[in-house]
Order: structure tokens, then sequence, then C-alpha cells
């Protein structure tokens, strides 16, 4: 029992007792104390309408009989559709309709009798009307809270979907911001610093150099440095600001004959060949190729021999770009994270495009087949 309930129901048979004292009764042959059993009854439905709803229905109906076989007693009746409202609110759902069909067919039956035995059709309606308002009326009422109910929560349900949908958006777009940062930042350091540590091993373990020879390698090793932070600047600007200038920042794959040229200082023979004309290729195309090249580059720089084959090949709405080199026992034997092809195959896949690499005629090739979107 709740208690606020139980407090309606005291209130209700204080009302329904100001009720009986003021007379509003049918009076028969029951006097006046006689209908506060009844009213009692429906009382203790009241007090476990939302408890127990059917026992309240029980009680109701109990009520109801008692004080209609009396008088009726108005109050009486207001605490039963009470009963009657709570038992379809809070009751089964399925006793709503059961309960709105036969409270309809006893207002018929009622109407019906009435016009019947007394002979007159506005008698009649008025038996009818009275019997539909003290059950149907809260019956149909009790059905339409309940449906508005149903549909509230499931609106809150649905508003928690979507909430929990927008969040997991969320950690997605974050993710995947993370990656493609974690990309950038590989691929613009890694070979700007793995150039530097392989020529500033090679200084270090050759005591024949000249002096030239260093001021050169030196000289390589700071254009290497300030290189890398300049492309650092440039991506913490693009952190900074708001949109992104995709032109302001654009690799392209045409460019890649600096990165071979970059390579070929720090003792990387590169062998570049085009096959096929150079064009105008999608943003994002551009990027990826350029660091797909940047990437194998650094690769060859640190476990390869000392070539490699560039060859970067032009075709109706597609652009190939392979990168061979021999591969030596000892290799370089700097540290790699594995991070490289990882992310190599990342930017092949974002732009729709196919990616391979792995062992190949004694050397290490890479291979990528990237859409541009033209037409064949």
């Amino acid at each position: 029992m709740r208690r606020d309930d139980a407090l309606w129901a005291v209130a209700s048979f204080a009302g329904g007792l100001a009720l009986l004292a003021a007379g509003a009764y049918q009076h028969r042959w029951a006097p006046a104390p006689l209908f506060v059993g009844p009213l009692a009854i429906s009382c203790a439905g009241v007090a476990v309408r939302r408890s127990r709803p059917l026992l309240s229905l029980g009680l109701g109906v109990v009520a109801f009989l008692g004080d209609f076989a009396m008088g009726p007693s108005l109050g009486t009746v207001l605490i039963v559709t009470d009963n009657l409202y709570a038992a379809v609110r809070y009751g089964p759902r399925a006793l709503g309709r059961w309960m709105l069909g036969i409270t309809s067919v006893v207002a018929v039956i009622m109407g019906v009798t009435a016009g019947i035995f007394l002979r007159h059709v506005g008698v009649a309606a008025v038996f009818f009307v009275q019997a539909a308002l003290v059950g149907v009326t809260p019956v149909f009422t009790g059905m339409i809270m309940r449906q508005l109910e149903d549909q509230a929560a499931s609106e809150r349900t649905r508003a928690e979907q979507v909430a929990r949908l927008a969040e997991l958006d969320r950690v997605a777009a974050v993710q995947a911001e993370r990656a493609r940062m974690a990309r950038e930042l590989h691929d613009m350091i890694a070979n700007h610093f793995s150039a530097i540590a392989i020529q500033s091993t090679a200084v270090l373990s050759r005591k024949d150099l000249s002096a030239q020879t260093v001021r050169d390698v030196l000289e390589s090793i700071r254009e290497n440095s300030v290189q890398g932070m300049a492309e650092m600047r440039a991506m913490i600007g693009l952190l900074r600001q708001d949109g992104e200038d995709a032109e302001a920042t654009r690799r392209r794959v045409a460019e890649v004959e600096e990165l071979a040229d970059r390579a070929r200082e720090a003792g990387l023979e590169v062998r570049l060949h085009v096959d096929g004309d150079a064009r105008e290729l999608p943003a994002s195309v551009d990027l990826a190729g350029y660091r797909i090249v940047q990437e194998s580059l650094t690769n060859a720089l640190k476990h390869g021999g000392e070539a490699a084959d560039l060859v970067i090949g032009y075709r109706p709405g597609l652009v190939t770009l392979t990168v061979d080199n021999p591969i030596h026992d000892a290799g370089r034997e700097l540290p790699g994270a594995g991070a490289g092809i990882i992310g190599m195959r990342e930017r092949a896949a974002l732009v729709g495009g196919v990616f391979e690499a792995g062992p190949h005629d004694r050397g290490w090739r890479v291979h990528a087949e990237l859409p541009t979107g033209e037409t064949p």
C-alpha cells in the first residue's frame, strides 16, 4: 500500500460521509448508516489502487452491487469509478479491453431494460448515459492514460537509444580522428627521423670520412630536421584552425621526386620511373599515394639495401604505386614499431584502393592501386 493512496482513500471516505450526511443517496428501504459499509469497501479499494489493482476492482464491484441494492449513493458511485479507472490503468494490459466491452454491454442492457419496463425512451436514454458515465468513461480514461504512459516510455527509450548512438558516433569519430592524426604524424616524422638516424650513424661509425663529406652529411641532417619541423608546424596549424584548407597542406603523387631526392641524400639509390601521363588526382588519393611512397622509401632506407625501384603508373581510373627493394640480412638495424604497413593499408582502404606488401624476388615489394574516380 502506498502512502499517497492511503491518504487519498481516507479523503475519499471523508468526502463520502459528507455526501451521505447531505442526503446524496436514494431513499429506499435502507437508512443512511447502512451506506457506510459499501463506502468503506470502495475506499479500501482506493487504498490498494496501485499496489493491487485487481483487488481494487473486486472491492469496487462488491461495493457497487451492495450500494445499488440499497440506493444507490452518490459518494460510493464516484469512488467506484476510481476503482475501475485504477484497475485499467495499473492492472494487466488486456484487462482494459475486457472492461471496456463489459461496461459498454452493461450500459446498453441498463438502458434497454429501463426503456422496456418504464416504456419511456427519454428515461432509457438517461439510464444509458448514467451507466456509461459510471462504467465506460473511467475505463476509457484509464486506457487513454495507459496508452499515453506507454508512448512516453517508448519516447524515453527512443531518446536514450538516440543518445547512445550519438555517443557511439562521437567515440567513433574521435577514434577515427586519432587514427588519422597518428598516421599523419608517423608518415611526416618517421621519414625525416629515419634519414637523420641513418646519416648520423654513418658519420659516427666511419672514421675515414673527409671534412667535406661530414659537412655534406650534416647539411642533409639539418635539412631533414628543418623539413620535419616545418611539416610538424603545418599539422599543428591545421589542428588549431576551424576548417581544413586541403590545398594549402596538400601532398601530391607528382611530388614524389622530392621524396626520392631526400632518400638519395640519406644514402638510398632510388630509381624513379613514371609510366603514363601524369594528371591531376583527387586530394585524398594524392595524399594517400604520397604517404605510401614516403613510408615505403623510409622502410627501404631502414631495412633494405642500397637501392630501391619506384614506379608510378597512371592508368585509366587508377594510379598504381610500386616500390621494390632488396633486403639485407643485417639491414640498417633501426627500430620499427610496425605501424608503417598498417598505416599504408589504412590509407589505401580509406580511398577504396588495394594494398599489398611482402617478400618479392628476394626482396620486398610494396604495391598499391588507388582509384581516381574517372570513368575508364
